[in-house]
């Protein structure tokens, strides 16, 4: 994750897209599924957009936090874009 964050902030920042130096928050999450449910991850995928407009991504962010039953402080979670 080290690596892929400093590559993509580095093509970020070298692309100017926003107005300030770009940086990744600290740490990362990873969730896993069984391969068994890779047809249903497959189909979310496809209609995320759809999704999101029902439930935002940081609703649904702590909702996978709170399903997996991973601890949290509520300061490092992300905020949204102003």
């Amino acid at each position: 994750m080290k690596f892929v964050k400093g590559e993509s902030s580095e093509w970020v920042n070298k692309q100017q897209f926003i107005n300030f130096p770009f940086r990744w928050q600290d740490g990362f999450g990873a969730f896993s599924y069984a391969r068994s449910q890779v047809d249903q991850v497959v189909k979310y995928i496809i209609n995320q957009e759809e999704h999101h407009r029902k439930k935002t991504f940081l609703e649904e962010y702590q909702e996978f936090l709170d399903d997996f039953r991973i601890e949290y402080d509520e300061r490092y979670i992300f905020k949204p874009l102003q």
